[in-house]
């Protein structure tokens, strides 16, 4: 297309829904500002969008940063749901991730047992807890050194350990209590050794493993010079994303809230 024009529609030119969800994505990225995809369908232009976000009509999106945490740090929406289904079925496998690494040549267990240490005081997310106190779940951030062990090596028989690494993939973590990381090294050869990472979707999905194996793995070569890793801080963990989240949906208790209005359908 040789030219666009400010007038011109959006979906005169091609647009659908699909291509508008990421466009009002990249507005929220970009302007930090909520635009209704309702809006967009009224409004198809560059001039009609820019007159209504000049009217400020849209909501200003918080940013996401650093803050103080309030004594209770509630679940996000999304753990919510995770834990109503542990406390109504009991612990179980199913929203386990799991992630097996095969490592070849020498391995040293104690900088690799040293590296999933700074792994889990780097991410908050992996030593919290949810214990349900006061009649509602929590999330509650355990002190870096305050985990006990977090390595499990056991050998490994190798024609045994895909049945072995099933079994151990099938650990039913208490989320209440326990950590939502588990590793397990199986040792199938002297220089040879499989590494299970298990975490629960409560703590991360399967976009979460790639950072994890980056950081893990760094840290480990860091531990192997004997010295710790050296990484930039966190920008936020996931506790100050949860309070940001009830910033801009609101309590999903309150039927005055965003979240609530727009489950029941009236934006």
């Amino acid at each position: 297309m040789p030219r666009v024009g400010v007038d011109d529609g959006f979906f005169a030119l091609g647009g659908h829904s699909l291509l508008a969800t990421r466009l009002i994505s990249r507005v929220r990225t970009v302007l930090g500002v909520e635009l209704p995809i309702a809006v967009l369908f009224e409004t198809p232009t560059v001039a009609g969008l820019a007159e209504w976000l000049r009217t400020a009509q849209a909501g200003v999106r918080p940013t996401l940063v650093r803050a103080a945490w309030p004594e209770v740090v509630p679940l996000s929406f999304a753990q919510r749901r995770l834990w109503f289904v542990h406390r109504l079925e009991g612990p179980s496998a199913m929203y386990n991730i799991p992630l097996a690494l095969r490592l070849s040549g020498e391995l040293d267990v104690a900088a690799l047992r040293a590296a999933l240490g700074d792994l889990v005081a780097r991410h908050e997310s992996l030593r919290t807890v949810f214990p349900r106190r006061a009649r509602a779940a929590q999330q509650v951030v355990l002190e870096p050194d305050a985990h006990g062990e977090l390595l499990s090596v056991v050998d490994g028989d190798p024609e045994e350990i895909d049945e072995m690494l099933r079994a151990a993939a099938g650990h039913a973590f208490d989320l209440a209590a326990e950590l939502p990381l588990r590793a397990t090294l199986f040792v199938v050869r002297p220089d040879e050794h499989v590494l299970l990472l298990l975490l629960h979707h409560i703590a991360g999905d399967g976009w979460s493993m790639a950072p994890l194996s980056r950081d893990l793995a760094a840290a480990y070569e860091a531990r192997r010079r004997g010295r710790a890793p050296e990484w930039e801080p966190l920008p936020v963990q996931y506790a100050e994303y949860t309070l940001w989240q009830r910033d801009v949906l609101g309590d999903p208790d309150d039927p005055g809230s965003r979240y609530a209005r727009q489950l029941a359908g009236s934006g």
